[in-house]
């Protein structure tokens, strides 16, 4: 079942509309096999691209997506085991410009990827119907785990996405 509007902050939504699936293990399941499929369909010489100065190059993209979902799988866990205390929001920007990808290679990025979100999806197996609507506070405001989870699989698609779309049209 997909999260209720009021799980959730409203940033959330566009994500989690994005997503198809009604069961959160689904979703990061499926997931899986569609980023990580369309990541190995990127040619290597994209990698570095850009599409206009000042943004992103498809590595750093990709690299995002790893980070976040580290970030809020952490934080599904954080509420699912009780944790009450407010959990900072992060600043991607600052993440994008710190970390050092001169030289990782793309693949690996994808290898990373896939192993984030087994992670993920290992941990939203073993969460229960109460543990999923948990509810905890973020520097952005409140939120339920299953939120997260939801907010993870439909932050990897908006990006997918963006690089469909401005970088390798």
């Amino acid at each position: 079942m997909k999260p209720k509007q009021t799980d959730h902050l409203p940033y959330y939504s566009y994500y989690i509309d994005l997503v198809e699936q009604d069961e959160i293990v689904d979703a990061l399941v499926e997931g899986k096999k569609w980023v990580s499929a369309f990541i190995k369909s990127v040619p290597d010489s994209e990698a570095e691209y850009a599409y206009t100065d000042k943004k992103w190059t498809v590595k750093q993209v990709l690299n995002h997506m790893i980070d976040t979902e580290r970030i809020l799988c952490y934080r599904a866990l954080c509420f699912a085991r009780g944790e009450k205390q407010l959990l900072p929001a992060f600043d991607e920007n600052t993440y994008a410009a710190n970390a050092n990808l001169k030289n990782t290679d793309f693949n690996l990025l994808c290898e990373e990827f896939v192993a984030v979100r087994e992670a993920s999806v290992l941990l939203f197996k073993q969460l229960g119907a109460k543990e999923l609507q948990i509810k905890g506070t973020t520097g952005l405001g409140d939120v339920t785990v299953l939120s997260i989870g939801y907010m993870m699989c439909g932050h990897a698609l908006h990006h997918i996405k963006v690089i469909q779309e401005r970088y390798l049209p």
